[in-house]
């Protein structure tokens, strides 16, 4: 990053040297804070992804050398990070198309590298899904607080105005943001530094990025989260995959990244690139299948086939209650077969069974991989019913399995975060961050979800129409056949192809 006169330059763009000065002295806060080392050395290695290695060939890049060599030839990094789910699920997606393209994927999880990247993430993320829960459980804190540090949008200008002098950084939406992640992001470049420097790298969060870019690597592709431009997604000397073509414009303008509100330098168009959305290629290659099934299930009256999500933050508790006694009448009815994925989070599985405590008997269970593989499988083909419960031990098959279920289900109800983006019927309920309102903005106009349901009614409204009339379900399943054959699931294979050159080619459908 660029410093001119005490002052950080972002594509032609200076912070004022106060905002620059809390900057520095915000990542002097991490270096005393973990006793950063500028000069430590990192060995790295691969090993087998246990997870993911039997589906997608997938190795993880692990710090040590106990393990194989990384090979530069022929192969992606996929590099991420749990915050929440969806960072994880993009990187996923670039794996699945990486594989698909024809390249050996290896996967870069920040928090599994032993040392200051643990250290600042691992800080961070503790408070990101404290605030997450903390939104849901007070709306004067949603309102005033959560909904501006992820929009940028002010709610309560006298709060905001305190808060913006307090904090460097505040909000999101912000450049100085970008500045002050960039800074603390450098901390990660030798970890970088220990990978060749030209070796095609795919990042599914902004610290990802701005640490490989700060480590001397040379071709990164940024593949860009949720469809409400932010400057702290940006990373000078990167490549961005952007989602949609609002998402394009948002950021080529750099529109309302000043907290001035003055008019910026865009950013050049060689570093920015609009690519679709982030999506695995089996659920983008089966889209015509997995639509014609759901619809000849329609036709059948057999019961509709809802699938709920759990994010990484393991907020919404009252909301999934409320959803799983609104579908119990409908599941005993025969009208819906319901399931339940509530991730990695073991404690939110002790509290819906203990609300659930007079219904044991009409619960299934699945708390392994083979057991969630086997039974999605079993019902590809045959009909489904109940109430199913998911539940897992690692955060890889906690957010695949949910991938993996797209596919057999006729409606997934889910916040409007990353998977707003996948091309599968969606019941959009509360957002969690104001920035979230975006993804169900886009999913609402390319016809493959409803409209953001912001309240437990709503949502339960939503079900009930997707259950009982079929006008909704038929034109969903017809949007997202077309929205294939134009490309809006193509954001995967886009990004593959600006960090490795190679073309994606769709073979034809017999």
């Amino acid at each position: 990053m660029k410093m001119e006169n005490g002052r950080f330059v972002v594509y032609g763009n200076a912070l004022d040297a106060g905002q620059s000065q809390k900057t520095i002295k915000w990542q002097n806060m991490f270096i005393k804070k973990f006793n950063y080392d500028p000069n430590e050395k990192y060995t790295l290695s691969l090993e087998e992804n246990p997870y993911l290695g039997p589906i997608f060939g997938l190795k993880n890049i692990v710090r040590g050398d106990h393990g194989a060599p990384i090979v530069r030839e022929n192969a992606v990094i996929c590099s991420t990070l749990r915050m929440g789910f969806g960072h994880f699920r993009i990187a996923m997606a670039g794996v699945s198309c990486a594989r698909a393209m024809g390249f050996q994927p290896y996967w870069l999880d920040l928090l599994a590298i032993p040392g200051i990247t643990t250290d600042v993430i691992g800080w961070c993320n503790d408070n990101y899904s404290r605030f997450s829960r903390w939104s849901q459980k007070s709306a004067l804190f949603n309102k005033y607080v959560w909904e501006s540090v992820t929009t940028g949008e002010p709610t309560l200008p006298g709060l905001n105005a305190f808060l913006n002098n307090w904090i460097v950084g505040w909000p999101w939406r912000f450049l100085k943001t970008n500045v002050k992640d960039y800074k603390m992001s450098e901390l990660f470049r030798n970890l970088h530094q220990a990978l060749p420097s030209d070796m095609p790298i795919l990042t599914a969060h902004m610290w990802n990025c701005m640490g490989a870019v700060a480590g001397g690597m040379t071709n990164v592709v940024d593949m860009m989260f949720d469809n409400w431009p932010m400057a702290f997604q940006l990373t000078e000397g990167a490549k961005h995959a952007v989602q949609s073509p609002s998402g394009y414009y948002g950021f080529r303008t750099m529109r309302g990244f000043d907290d001035k509100n003055r008019v910026l330098n865009p950013v050049p168009e060689d570093a920015l690139y609009y690519t679709g959305h982030h999506v695995d290629h089996e659920l983008v290659e089966n889209i015509e299948v997995d639509c014609a099934a759901r619809l000849q299930r329609m036709n059948d009256n057999q019961p509709r086939r809802f699938l709920l999500t759990m994010g990484g933050a393991g907020a919404q508790r009252e909301l999934f209650k409320a959803i799983i006694e609104h579908c119990l009448p409908l599941i005993q009815a025969g009208k819906v077969a319901l399931f339940v994925n509530l991730g990695d989070h073991k404690s939110n599985w002790d509290w819906l069974q203990a609300e659930l405590a007079d219904k044991k008997d009409m619960l299934h269970t699945h708390f392994t991989w083979e057991d969630t593989q086997t039974y999605v499988d079993q019902i590809r083909t045959q009909p489904a019913s109940g109430l199913h419960v998911f539940l897992f031990d690692n955060t890889f098959h906690a957010v695949y399995a949910t991938n993996y279920m797209m596919r057999v289900v006729d409606v997934m109800i889910t916040k409007p975060s990353e998977l707003a983006f996948y091309p599968v019927p969606k019941i959009f309920n509360e957002r969690v961050g104001g920035h979230e309102m975006w993804g169900a903005i886009r999913g609402a106009e390319l016809g493959d979800g409803t409209v953001e349901a912001r309240s437990i009614p709503q949502t339960l409204q939503a079900i009930d129409m997707l259950t009982h009339h079929n006008d909704l379900l038929e034109m969903f399943c017809d949007c997202i056949v077309k929205n294939k054959s134009i490309g809006v699931y193509d954001g995967g294979y886009k990004s593959v192809e600006l960090a490795t050159g190679k073309k994606f080619e769709r073979k034809p459908r017999a």
